[in-house]
């Protein structure tokens, strides 16, 4: 069980169902099965993005880009009494790493020996759909380089227009996905955590149950905040 499919087993705890089964026909849909009959299906909710190929989530990219650079930036050099902060910020398509790294690793390089560092924030490295600047710190760290932040230009967005063409994604996805299997159960939940990153106040919870019908195919989906089982929203 993933932690997602946790938050919604908690989730579902919560609100009082007792008959609870996880994954009752195996490693295929439904993700659990409640009192026998009510087949619920799991979700990470996530920002996608078309590459060309299909959809994607943000994450895909921005996970692995995250680990490479902090490994390129963190091995250059111990500290020599100063220290900086990495913050990059990149939109897609993102350069290939193969050419990226390099480029990247000299431009560090040529900072950390130029005479002239003392400008508060700088940038060190620019090119198409990525930059990088460098921010001294206020006390030496370890190494002479250090992640500061990372900034997904394609992230964000408008909160309820996130919210609504995500889930429309989701359900779209999942639902090809159990197509196979829906004659075992008469009721299909759908039960999506919110990994968007975005948050929703009382204002934008209005907003989506306004503008969102509940996707086809669907007797109700369920968008839970997943380490708060308390706020969830309901279509």
């Amino acid at each position: 069980m993933d932690h997602s499919e946790a938050a919604v087993k908690a989730f579902l705890v919560k609100k009082g169902f007792s008959n609870i089964v996880y994954e009752p026909d195996g490693n295929i849909p439904p993700d659990f099965l409640i009192n026998g009959e009510i087949a619920v299906e799991v979700r990470r909710l996530n920002q996608n993005f078309d590459d060309g190929t299909g959809m994607r989530g943000l994450e895909e990219v921005s996970a692995s880009l995250l680990q490479r650079m902090t490994r390129l930036v963190e091995c250059i050099a111990e500290t020599d009494g100063n220290s900086w902060f990495v913050w990059f910020r990149f939109s897609r398509p993102v350069p290939l790493w193969n050419s990226l790294a390099p480029a990247l690793r000299e431009a560090l390089l040529r900072f950390r020996i130029s005479a002239n560092k003392r400008d508060s924030t700088r940038v060190i490295y620019s090119a198409q759909n990525f930059e990088v600047r460098v921010r001294e710190a206020s006390r030496p760290l370890e190494t002479f380089f250090r992640i500061g932040s990372m900034s997904d230009q394609q992230a964000g967005g408008s909160v309820v227009a996130e919210f609504i063409s995500n889930i429309q994604h989701c359900s779209a996805e999942k639902l090809v996905k159990i197509e196979r299997h829906r004659n075992k159960y008469k009721t299909w939940w759908l039960a999506l955590t919110n990994k968007t990153g975005l948050g929703l106040d009382e204002f934008d919870r209005q907003q989506l149950q306004q503008h969102l019908s509940r996707p086809a195919g669907w007797d109700k989906i369920l968008l839970i905040i997943q380490h708060n089982p308390e706020s969830w929203i309901e279509f």
